[in-house]
């Protein structure tokens, strides 16, 4: 099994900034990849930034796409999403996932085997 704990959310004015991380643990980890997804009240659950484990390379949604970093730490097992220039309507539940098999476009949930449980991303205007 693998565990993953996202942590960083809370409530920041718009144009702020906030980083997000989410930490890994359990069996030997050693996902293929690792995706940022969000789900805002009442809409369906929406990718934001994956990054290859091993080779770091990234892909961002459009709505995030120069206002969004995400990295990894190997040695610590752990994913961050920095979110700089918020507006409100990133406001959401960030979930971080794991897959542990080549992704077709990485941009899709099923594509993710292990997911987190979330962190509240709230952005006043």
């Amino acid at each position: 099994q693998v565990q993953l704990v996202e942590s960083g959310g809370g409530l920041v004015q718009a144009g702020g900034s906030l980083r997000l991380s989410c930490a890994a643990s359990g069996r030997t980890f050693s996902s293929y990849a690792m995706g940022w997804f969000r789900q805002a009240p009442g809409k369906e659950r929406e990718f934001v930034a994956t990054i290859n484990w091993n080779t770091g390379h990234t892909y961002y949604t459009d709505s995030v796409k120069g206002r969004g970093t995400i990295s990894r730490d190997n040695a610590k097992n752990t994913v961050y999403l920095q979110l700089n220039s918020l507006k409100p309507e990133d406001t959401a539940v960030y979930y971080c996932a794991a897959a542990f098999k080549p992704l077709r476009r990485g941009r899709d949930t099923w594509e993710y085997d292990y997911w987190g449980q979330g962190t509240q991303v709230t952005v006043s205007s």
